[in-house]
Protein backbone atom coordinates (compact mmCIF):
# COMPACT_ATOMS: atom_id res chain seq x y z
CA UNK A 1 0.00 0.00 0.00
CA UNK A 2 1.43 2.97 -1.18
CA UNK A 3 1.96 5.49 1.89
CA UNK A 4 1.21 8.66 -0.90
CA UNK A 5 -1.69 10.35 -1.03
CA UNK A 6 -1.95 12.56 -4.60
CA UNK A 7 -3.03 11.37 -7.74
CA UNK A 8 0.61 10.88 -7.98
CA UNK A 9 0.93 7.96 -5.74
CA UNK A 10 1.98 5.09 -7.71
CA UNK A 11 3.77 6.90 -9.88
CA UNK A 12 6.34 8.07 -6.65
CA UNK A 13 5.90 4.31 -5.33
CA UNK A 14 7.53 3.31 -8.81
CA UNK A 15 10.68 5.48 -9.21
CA UNK A 16 11.57 4.90 -5.31
CA UNK A 17 11.53 0.94 -6.08
CA UNK A 18 13.75 1.49 -9.15
CA UNK A 19 15.75 4.16 -7.35
CA UNK A 20 16.46 2.02 -4.24
CA UNK A 21 18.96 -0.35 -5.49
CA UNK A 22 20.73 2.84 -6.80
CA UNK A 23 21.87 4.97 -4.01
CA UNK A 24 19.11 5.09 -1.35
CA UNK A 25 16.09 2.44 0.51
CA UNK A 26 12.83 2.88 0.54
CA UNK A 27 12.54 4.98 3.68
CA UNK A 28 15.30 7.03 3.61
CA UNK A 29 14.15 8.04 -0.48
CA UNK A 30 10.29 8.85 0.52
CA UNK A 31 10.94 11.34 2.53
CA UNK A 32 11.75 14.05 -0.36
CA UNK A 33 8.38 13.16 -1.92
CA UNK A 34 6.54 13.72 1.21
CA UNK A 35 5.76 17.47 1.33
CA UNK A 36 5.28 17.85 -2.32
CA UNK A 37 2.56 15.19 -2.59
CA UNK A 38 0.86 16.70 0.30
CA UNK A 39 1.15 19.79 -1.58
CA UNK A 40 -0.33 18.53 -5.16
CA UNK A 41 -3.39 16.86 -3.26
CA UNK A 42 -4.17 20.08 -0.85
CA UNK A 43 -4.39 22.13 -4.25
CA UNK A 44 -6.59 19.64 -6.05
CA UNK A 45 -4.24 19.63 -9.48
CA UNK A 46 -3.48 16.98 -12.35
CA UNK A 47 -0.15 16.46 -14.00
CA UNK A 48 -1.48 19.44 -16.73
CA UNK A 49 -1.54 21.69 -13.92
CA UNK A 50 2.27 21.01 -12.28
CA UNK A 51 3.85 23.67 -14.15
CA UNK A 52 6.67 25.93 -13.39
CA UNK A 53 5.19 28.66 -11.90
CA UNK A 54 3.36 25.42 -9.28
CA UNK A 55 6.72 24.59 -8.36
CA UNK A 56 7.81 28.18 -7.67
CA UNK A 57 4.89 28.43 -5.43
CA UNK A 58 4.87 25.11 -3.78
CA UNK A 59 8.86 26.03 -3.29
CA UNK A 60 7.44 29.09 -1.63
CA UNK A 61 5.45 27.68 1.10
CA UNK A 62 8.59 25.85 2.36
CA UNK A 63 9.47 26.59 5.71
CA UNK A 64 12.79 24.66 5.66
CA UNK A 65 16.88 25.79 5.21
CA UNK A 66 17.27 26.39 1.31
CA UNK A 67 19.56 23.11 1.23
CA UNK A 68 16.53 21.26 2.04
CA UNK A 69 14.55 22.55 -0.17
CA UNK A 70 17.75 22.13 -2.71
CA UNK A 71 17.93 18.21 -1.86
CA UNK A 72 14.53 17.90 -2.57
CA UNK A 73 14.04 19.71 -5.85
CA UNK A 74 17.26 17.46 -6.86
CA UNK A 75 15.12 14.21 -6.28
CA UNK A 76 11.55 16.07 -7.52
CA UNK A 77 13.97 17.11 -10.77
CA UNK A 78 15.01 12.87 -11.16
CA UNK A 79 11.35 12.00 -10.44
CA UNK A 80 9.96 13.67 -13.14
CA UNK A 81 13.01 13.22 -15.55
CA UNK A 82 11.44 9.25 -14.94
CA UNK A 83 8.14 10.63 -15.89
CA UNK A 84 9.58 12.12 -18.89
CA UNK A 85 11.19 8.38 -19.49
CA UNK A 86 8.03 6.49 -19.28
CA UNK A 87 6.35 9.21 -21.51
CA UNK A 88 3.99 10.35 -18.61
CA UNK A 89 4.55 13.93 -19.82
CA UNK A 90 6.87 15.08 -22.70
CA UNK A 91 8.47 18.24 -20.55
CA UNK A 92 10.64 18.07 -16.86
CA UNK A 93 8.73 21.35 -15.94
CA UNK A 94 11.68 21.99 -13.09
CA UNK A 95 14.16 21.87 -15.90
CA UNK A 96 14.88 25.73 -15.63
CA UNK A 97 14.20 26.22 -11.97
CA UNK A 98 17.62 26.49 -10.93
CA UNK A 99 18.52 25.90 -6.88
CA UNK A 100 18.24 28.28 -3.96
CA UNK A 101 20.96 30.03 -2.84
CA UNK A 102 22.41 28.06 0.25
CA UNK A 103 23.77 29.05 3.43
CA UNK A 104 27.47 28.26 3.94
CA UNK A 105 27.15 25.71 7.10
CA UNK A 106 29.85 25.01 9.36
CA UNK A 107 29.68 21.99 11.29
CA UNK A 108 30.51 21.44 15.23
CA UNK A 109 33.93 19.91 15.10
CA UNK A 110 35.03 18.46 18.43
CA UNK A 111 38.69 18.93 19.34
CA UNK A 112 40.66 16.22 20.67
CA UNK A 113 40.81 17.66 24.30
CA UNK A 114 36.98 17.88 24.09
CA UNK A 115 36.44 14.45 23.08
CA UNK A 116 38.70 13.25 26.10
CA UNK A 117 36.88 15.57 28.65
CA UNK A 118 33.43 14.59 27.11
CA UNK A 119 34.22 10.55 27.69
CA UNK A 120 35.71 11.52 30.92
CA UNK A 121 32.48 13.23 32.37
CA UNK A 122 30.50 10.04 31.06
CA UNK A 123 32.39 7.02 32.50
CA UNK A 124 32.47 9.16 36.06
CA UNK A 125 29.42 9.46 35.70
CA UNK A 126 28.36 5.60 35.55
CA UNK A 127 26.34 4.82 38.49
CA UNK A 128 26.71 1.81 40.76
CA UNK A 129 23.33 1.91 42.50
CA UNK A 130 22.65 -0.89 40.84
CA UNK A 131 23.56 -3.64 38.72
CA UNK A 132 20.95 -3.30 35.99
CA UNK A 133 22.06 0.67 36.55
CA UNK A 134 25.39 0.37 36.21
CA UNK A 135 25.35 -2.32 33.28
CA UNK A 136 23.42 -0.08 31.59
CA UNK A 137 25.33 3.04 31.71
CA UNK A 138 28.22 0.79 30.85
CA UNK A 139 26.92 0.19 27.74
CA UNK A 140 26.01 3.55 27.03
CA UNK A 141 29.68 4.31 28.05
CA UNK A 142 31.37 2.35 25.47
CA UNK A 143 28.93 2.84 22.74
CA UNK A 144 29.65 7.15 22.85
CA UNK A 145 33.55 5.96 23.07
CA UNK A 146 32.98 3.68 19.88
CA UNK A 147 31.39 6.43 18.05
CA UNK A 148 34.14 9.62 19.46
CA UNK A 149 36.94 6.92 18.66
CA UNK A 150 35.96 5.55 15.25
CA UNK A 151 33.45 8.43 13.95
CA UNK A 152 30.68 6.19 13.66
CA UNK A 153 26.89 7.19 12.94
CA UNK A 154 24.41 6.67 16.37
CA UNK A 155 22.73 3.71 14.61
CA UNK A 156 25.94 1.82 14.20
CA UNK A 157 27.46 0.40 17.52
CA UNK A 158 23.62 0.24 18.25
CA UNK A 159 22.93 -2.46 15.55
CA UNK A 160 26.37 -4.37 16.13
CA UNK A 161 26.52 -8.12 17.02
CA UNK A 162 29.04 -9.96 18.32
CA UNK A 163 30.35 -11.23 15.25
CA UNK A 164 30.77 -8.01 13.93
CA UNK A 165 33.94 -6.99 17.10
CA UNK A 166 37.11 -9.08 15.92
CA UNK A 167 39.22 -8.98 18.86
CA UNK A 168 42.16 -10.65 17.57
CA UNK A 169 42.39 -7.97 14.35
CA UNK A 170 40.66 -5.44 16.11
CA UNK A 171 38.34 -4.46 13.90
CA UNK A 172 34.31 -3.96 13.69
CA UNK A 173 32.47 -4.75 10.85
CA UNK A 174 29.69 -1.95 9.80
CA UNK A 175 27.30 -3.84 7.71
CA UNK A 176 24.56 -1.68 5.07
CA UNK A 177 25.91 2.17 5.80
CA UNK A 178 24.25 5.09 4.80
CA UNK A 179 24.51 4.21 1.35
CA UNK A 180 24.09 0.25 2.11
CA UNK A 181 27.90 -0.23 1.63
CA UNK A 182 29.59 -2.12 4.18
CA UNK A 183 32.80 -0.88 6.08
CA UNK A 184 35.89 -2.69 7.82
CA UNK A 185 36.78 -0.08 10.44
CA UNK A 186 40.38 -0.49 12.72
CA UNK A 187 39.85 0.31 15.84
CA UNK A 188 42.59 1.66 18.13
CA UNK A 189 43.89 0.73 21.29
CA UNK A 190 41.75 2.70 23.40
CA UNK A 191 38.46 1.90 21.38
CA UNK A 192 38.84 -2.07 21.83
CA UNK A 193 39.76 -1.96 25.72
CA UNK A 194 36.72 -0.55 26.28
CA UNK A 195 34.67 -2.86 24.22
CA UNK A 196 36.83 -6.17 25.23
CA UNK A 197 35.86 -4.09 29.42
CA UNK A 198 32.06 -4.11 28.10
CA UNK A 199 31.99 -7.74 27.24
CA UNK A 200 33.71 -9.07 30.56
CA UNK A 201 30.89 -6.98 32.34
CA UNK A 202 27.99 -8.04 30.45
CA UNK A 203 28.86 -11.48 30.18
CA UNK A 204 29.31 -11.86 34.00
CA UNK A 205 25.65 -10.17 34.16
CA UNK A 206 23.91 -11.79 31.93
CA UNK A 207 24.30 -15.61 31.88
CA UNK A 208 23.33 -16.27 28.57
CA UNK A 209 25.29 -18.50 25.27
CA UNK A 210 23.79 -15.78 22.43
CA UNK A 211 22.61 -12.22 22.53
CA UNK A 212 20.74 -10.59 19.47
CA UNK A 213 23.14 -7.51 20.11
CA UNK A 214 26.71 -6.79 20.77
CA UNK A 215 25.57 -3.60 23.39
CA UNK A 216 22.65 -4.73 25.28
CA UNK A 217 21.60 -4.17 28.31
CA UNK A 218 19.09 -6.89 30.61
CA UNK A 219 15.96 -5.31 29.93
CA UNK A 220 17.00 -5.27 26.31
CA UNK A 221 18.53 -3.51 23.55
CA UNK A 222 19.59 0.28 23.82
CA UNK A 223 17.70 2.77 22.93
CA UNK A 224 19.13 5.82 20.68
CA UNK A 225 17.53 8.36 23.13
CA UNK A 226 19.55 7.10 25.74
CA UNK A 227 22.60 7.91 24.23
CA UNK A 228 21.39 11.00 22.76
CA UNK A 229 20.39 12.03 27.00
CA UNK A 230 23.65 10.74 28.25
CA UNK A 231 25.51 13.17 25.32
CA UNK A 232 23.80 16.16 26.30
CA UNK A 233 24.00 15.83 29.97
CA UNK A 234 27.95 15.53 29.89
CA UNK A 235 27.92 18.56 27.25
CA UNK A 236 26.27 20.56 29.67
CA UNK A 237 28.67 19.57 32.58
CA UNK A 238 31.20 20.90 30.30
CA UNK A 239 29.44 23.82 29.54
CA UNK A 240 29.44 23.38 25.71
CA UNK A 241 25.45 22.75 24.70
CA UNK A 242 24.96 25.68 22.74
CA UNK A 243 22.57 25.97 19.68
CA UNK A 244 23.33 26.18 16.51
CA UNK A 245 23.59 30.16 15.62
CA UNK A 246 23.94 32.34 12.54
CA UNK A 247 26.49 35.18 11.80
CA UNK A 248 25.83 36.92 8.30
CA UNK A 249 25.45 33.86 5.81
CA UNK A 250 26.93 31.42 8.22
CA UNK A 251 25.35 28.74 10.11
CA UNK A 252 27.42 27.93 13.32
CA UNK A 253 26.17 23.79 14.05
CA UNK A 254 25.79 22.66 17.56
CA UNK A 255 27.85 19.53 18.97
CA UNK A 256 25.76 16.18 19.16
CA UNK A 257 26.45 13.00 17.95
CA UNK A 258 26.80 13.50 14.23
CA UNK A 259 29.75 15.90 14.67
CA UNK A 260 31.73 12.94 16.54
CA UNK A 261 32.43 11.87 12.41
CA UNK A 262 34.44 14.87 11.22
CA UNK A 263 37.72 14.41 12.83
CA UNK A 264 37.67 10.72 12.06
CA UNK A 265 36.77 10.47 8.63
CA UNK A 266 40.27 10.04 7.64
CA UNK A 267 40.01 6.44 9.75
CA UNK A 268 37.10 4.91 7.43
CA UNK A 269 38.09 2.08 5.14
CA UNK A 270 35.17 1.42 2.85
CA UNK A 271 35.57 -1.86 1.18
CA UNK A 272 33.13 -2.56 -2.05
Amino acid sequence: MSKFNSFLAQDIDNFIRYRKDIVYTYDRYKKFFTSFDRYVKEKDVNLNDITPTFFLEFRSSLSVEPETINREFIALRAFFDYLVRIERISVNPLIDISALKSKSYIPYVFSPQQIESLLQVIEKRIRSNSEAVYFTDLATYSIISLMARCGLRISEPLRLKDEHYRKDEKTIYIERTKFNKDRLLPLPESASIVIDNYLSVRNSIIKQQKFSYLFTTPQGIIKDHTIYKTFHSALKVLKIDHLRYQVGNITFGQPKPHTFRYPNLNKIQTFF
